[in-house]
């Protein structure tokens, strides 16, 4: 085992397609035992279970106790829409404005203002020291609901469970909210602009359709939603009879730390990965984890934009 720390260092290129061939071969260039009892040494030499930068290694560790620590971030438990659970294992660029700022100014001028499809209500409870003196929120997922009616209801909030993206009309009058907020979440337009106020704003931002695309064909998965654009919505929003004030794009990259950290987001967002486990898609895991240990960076596609736009009158 002398020369096993340089092996483990080296950087190797490899192209095979069976990922239990690919294991076995990784095994015996390294010199190791890839069974679960074999190459101790390898497991607990000088950087623990983490190795350098805190990845798990496929030689510092075998393969099942590998799979069993994914198998343990698939069971962490996600509500609402925290992800404080990976703080310090995604990192990356971010957008130039801030959302929150500007609804928090927004709020100032305001009235009324509702939330639409609000989550836990995390980033509205962010916001409170500005909130108006009536506050509505809408969200459709029952779990989400109950967390929201949990943390707002005592607070004064209104937490309507209502599917905010659909055709049907909101069980909301016509204007009456000055300020209709919406981050990260569906929304009908013409609903958006019957509900809002004579000279109301709408302000959202949003996740661009192909967000993460090639993270998803890591997978083998597509966009669902690769329309999602704000050419889309500026066009939905005017056809609406909302006047469109600012339009802001920003393009960067999401950077993922560890493997694990990709399967607790991919458990937290179905939708990205659609029928995604550990154990279904074990070999797409496996060959990200090796990109990782010959010095690539899981870093992926990332994109937002934010849209305001006002009712003209008043």
């Amino acid at each position: 085992m002398s020369g096993d720390k340089g092996l483990r260092e080296r950087r190797v290129t490899y192209r095979i397609q069976s990922q239990a061939h690919r294991w076995d071969w990784i095994c015996r260039q390294r010199g190791i035992d890839g069974t679960r009892d074999g190459s101790s040494e390898a497991q607990t030499e000088g950087k623990g279970r983490r190795g350098v930068r805190g990845v798990i290694r496929l030689v510092d560790v075998n393969r099942d106790d590998l799979v069993e620590e994914w198998l343990r971030e698939e069971r962490e438990p996600f509500s609402g829409w925290d992800f404080s659970y990976l703080d310090g294992r995604i990192r990356g660029e971010r957008e130039p404005w801030s959302y929150l700022d500007r609804a928090a100014e927004l709020m100032r001028r305001s009235s009324s203002v509702i939330d639409l499809d609000t989550g836990g209500g995390e980033k509205l409870l962010s916001l409170r020291d500005h909130w108006p003196a009536r506050v509505v929120t809408t969200e459709d997922y029952a779990p989400n609901f109950e967390l929201a009616t949990e943390r707002l209801s005592p607070l004064g909030v209104e937490v309507v469970k209502v599917a905010v993206s659909d055709d049907d009309l909101m069980p909301f009058t016509d204007g009456e909210f000055d300020l209709v907020l919406n981050r990260h979440a569906a929304f009908n337009s013409r609903e958006v602009a019957r509900v809002l106020s004579r000279g109301g704003t709408f302000l959202t931002q949003q996740v661009h359709g192909i967000w993460l695309w090639d993270l998803q064909a890591a997978f083998d998965a597509t966009p669902e939603f690769p329309d999602a654009t704000p050419e889309k919505y500026v066009s939905l929003l005017r056809e609406a009879g909302l006047t469109i004030a600012n339009v802001e794009e920003w393009e960067g990259r999401m950077v993922f730390e560890d493997v694990g950290a990709i399967v607790y987001y991919l458990k937290a967002i179905p939708w990205e990965v659609p029928g995604f486990t550990v154990k279904s898609h074990l070999r797409y895991l496996l060959t990200l984890q090796e990109r990782l240990e010959v010095g690539e960076e899981l870093g992926f596609f990332a994109a937002r934009y934010l849209i305001e736009a006002r009712k003209e009158g008043r």
